[in-house]
C-alpha cells in the first residue's frame, strides 16, 4: 500500500486528511499547528517532523495549503518535497493557487522524476468533514487513476478536467461564480431589509425565480441567515480566490468587471475587521454598513422545494 504524505490540516484539510485515516490509507501528516497533527495522530496517522522527512517516506504527497506562497515554499528549496520525494512519486496539490504556479511546479516535477497533479477542491469544510467534496482534477490519465482512490475516500463527486492545469483552471471558474453570487446574495438582501420586507417571504419569492442560486438556496439558510459566521470558507479566501482570477482572466485577455468591483466590496469588508468571517457573512458587511437589521430566518425554516 502507498504511504500517504498529507501536509495542510486546516479547516478543509484537516476533514479531508481524516477521511484517509478513518478508510485505511497509512498516513504520514503535517501541519504548522500542532492541535490538528495531534488529531490525526490519535486516529491513527503518524507525524512528519519536516516535508523533507515526509517526502523519503511518501509515495504519493498532498498539499492543502492557503495559497500558492505556501505550496512553492513547501515543495521547492533545499528541505523541500523536490529535493527529497522518492523518483516516481506524484504530488497531488489541492490548494488554490494562480495556474502559473501549477504550470511551473508541474514542470519542475516532472523535470526530477515525480508526477503532479491539481485536484482543488469544490463544496464546503462541512462536506469535507463528512467525506462528501467535489474535486476537480487536472491529470493525465494514468495519474489520474492513481489518485482515484484518495478522491473516492475524501470526496463523492470527481470530475477529470483535463491535463494538468485543468483542474486549477476550472477551480478558478466555479469559485468566480460561488464567490460573485455571495456579494450579489447579499446585496439583494440587504435592499430586502431596508425595504422592511419579510425574509421568509423574500426567499420563497426569490426560489421560485430564476433568481434563486446555490449560495441562498443551500449554503445561506445554513450560515449566515441562522446567525453562523464561523468559517466555511471566510472572506479572507474568497478575496485571494477573486485576485487569483482577476490575474489569470488578465492573463488570459477576458475582460471581467464583476470580478473587479466583487474583490473591492471584499477588500472593504477585510478592511472593516470581517476577513476571518464566513463569505456569506458579505450580507452582515453591508447591512452593518447600511445600519439595517441583519438578515436573519426564524429557527426551523427551510427553503421550498
Amino acid at each position: 500500500m502507498d504511504t500517504i504524505g498529507f501536509i495542510g490540516l486546516g479547516r478543509m484539510g484537516k476533514g479531508m486528511a481524516s477521511n484517509l485515516q478513518r478508510k485505511g490509507f497509512s498516513l504520514l501528516v503535517s501541519d504548522i499547528a500542532p492541535a490538528p497533527v495531534q488529531a490525526l495522530v490519535a486516529l491513527g496517522a503518524r507525524a512528519a517532523g519536516s516535508a523533507a522527512e515526509m517526502a523519503r517516506s511518501a509515495s504519493i504527497i498532498v498539499t492543502m495549503l492557503p495559497s500558492g506562497s505556501e505550496v512553492g515554499e513547501t515543495l521547492r528549496g533545499p528541505d523541500g518535497v523536490f529535493a527529497h520525494a522518492q523518483r516516481g512519486a506524484l504530488i497531488m496539490d489541492m490548494s488554490t493557487v494562480d495556474p502559473q504556479t501549477t504550470d511551473a511546479l508541474a514542470a519542475e516535477a516532472g523535470a526530477r522524476g515525480l508526477s503532479f497533479v491539481d485536484a482543488p477542491v469544490g463544496r464546503l469544510a462541512a462536506h469535507a468533514d463528512r467525506g462528501e467534496s467535489l474535486f476537480m482534477v487536472g491529470a493525465s490519465d494514468a495519474d489520474f487513476q492513481r489518485v482515484l482512490p484518495l478522491l473516492q475516500a475524501m470526496g463523492t463527486t470527481i470530475h477529470h478536467c483535463g491535463a494538468v492545469g485543468a483542474g486549477m483552471r476550472m477551480k478558478l471558474v466555479n469559485n468566480y461564480l460561488a464567490i460573485i453570487l455571495c456579494q450579489l446574495n447579499a446585496e439583494a438582501l440587504a435592499l430586502s431589509q431596508r425595504f422592511g420586507l419579510d425574509l421568509t417571504k423574500t426567499l420563497e419569492v426569490l426560489h421560485g425565480t430564476t433568481a434563486t442560486n446555490g449560495q441562498l438556496k443551500v449554503n445561506w439558510p445554513n450560515k449566515v441567515l441562522k446567525g453562523d459566521t464561523e468559517p466555511g470558507f471566510t472572506i479572507d479566501l474568497a478575496h485571494k480566490d477573486l485576485s487569483l482570477i482577476l490575474h489569470a482572466a488578465n492573463a488570459g485577455r477576458v475582460p471581467v468587471p464583476i470580478a473587479a468591483a466583487a474583490r473591492e466590496a471584499f477588500s472593504i469588508a477585510r478592511a472593516r475587521g470581517y476577513g476571518a468571517a464566513d463569505f456569506s457573512a458579505m450580507v452582515d458587511v453591508l447591512c452593518d454598513f447600511a445600519q439595517i437589521e441583519r438578515a436573519r430566518l426564524p429557527k426551523g425554516w427551510t427553503a421550498p422545494v
